[in-house]
């Protein structure tokens, strides 16, 4: 199933890292925090949003900061997908 993001919204996949402590401890899924760091899988138009001009600056396959609260989770054909509005972005990683 292919998703098309709407207006300014943002389709990402959040880019899971193993943690390891200092002292060499792997943690597991339930001790780590929710991860920030996510890959763009698809960018939506931009255009006119509320009533003001948006210009896009991600682009499919970069690696993005984002607020860690932001977004709607959604899971498409077993795909576990966050859809989030552009200013909810907080950098591209490089």
């Amino acid at each position: 199933m292919n998703v098309k993001p709407l207006g300014d919204r943002v389709v990402i996949k959040n880019v899971e890292m193993e943690e390891t402590t200092k002292s060499g401890i792997v943690l597991p899924g339930a001790a780590k925090e929710k991860p920030q760091l996510a890959e763009v899988l698809a960018v939506g138009p931009g255009g006119m949003v509320d009533g003001k001009e948006i210009k896009m600056y991600v682009e499919v396959g970069q690696k993005v900061i984002y607020s860690k609260y932001a977004g709607t989770e959604v899971k498409l054909d077993g795909k576990e997908m966050i859809i989030v509005r552009q200013n909810d972005i907080l950098a591209i990683v490089e």
